[in-house]
């Protein structure tokens, strides 16, 4: 099984650039989106024509602000919205389907903000979403991905040191929550696979960053210790344009 997530930063954009000729590159049993920047109505409109997917998604209350979706070659079980904490759920970040033997987890986890004002909910949601997903476990194994607006090591960002505790993304209470989530059994997997090979997943459009490679691995998929033999191949895409993310993929026995 081949599974693909992409920051898109607004899909109704995306699907104006090569969003389609990237997915039918990839080639995904599963493609899972964040930040599509648009209403359940308007992500079904931008991707009808991806019909030989089953499609779910999660809007944002905000018009134009965050939001998730996945689509599935083979229909899921159940597809449930949020974590079921009111002060999360209002801004369409997370979304769960489920398979035979797993729980797909699609999130886009809130960024600490330009001024850090946003670090101490910040904490609080990777709390709360850690104890999600271990809830979830207790009944299936959990592929968690997307978004994490964080670089675990300072192998995960090209400027580490100059960003420590100074830019979201990169502080320690948001190293913390990501080992947490190591700690707690979830594996990394592109890490598990290449634990010394430097590769990025988000560029600032600033700076020509990505023309200098001057980025971020912020996009993840962790998944439960129990199926991490399963895992054969994580693929980073990033020649794949169309966002300020390039897409990730993970390919599973299972």
């Amino acid at each position: 099984m081949h599974i693909v997530s992409w920051n898109v930063n607004g899909i109704r954009a995306a699907v104006k650039k090569d969003f389609f000729e990237a997915v039918k590159t990839m080639a995904p049993d599963i493609l899972c989106l964040q930040e599509t920047k648009a209403q359940d109505s308007e992500v079904a409109k931008a991707l009808e024509s991806l019909s030989n997917f089953s499609l779910n998604s999660n809007s944002a209350d905000k018009k134009g602000y965050s939001g998730t979706a996945i689509l599935s070659k083979q229909a899921p079980i159940s597809a449930t919205p949020n974590m079921g904490i009111e002060v999360h759920d209002t801004e369409g970040r997370i979304l769960c389907t489920e398979y035979d033997s797993f729980y797909l987890v699609n999130v886009y986890v809130p960024n600490s903000g330009q001024k850090l004002d946003r670090l101490e909910y910040r904490q609080q949601w990777d709390k709360d979403f850690l104890a999600y997903l271990k809830n979830l476990e207790k009944k299936k194994p959990v592929i968690a991905c997307g978004d994490f607006n964080v670089a675990h090591q300072a192998i995960d960002l090209k400027n580490d040191k100059a960003n420590y505790n100074k830019t979201a993304g990169y502080t320690q209470i948001e190293i913390d929550g990501m080992d947490n989530f190591i700690a707690n059994d979830f594996v990394d997997s592109f890490r598990a696979l290449h634990p010394d090979e430097v590769a990025y997943t988000f560029w600032s459009y600033r700076f020509k960053s990505r023309e200098r490679n001057t980025g971020w691995r912020i996009d993840y998929f962790l998944v439960s210790k129990a199926i991490a033999d399963k895992i054969k191949k994580v693929t980073i895409y990033a020649d794949i344009m169309g966002s300020d993310h390039c897409p990730i993929g993970i390919t599973l026995s299972i």
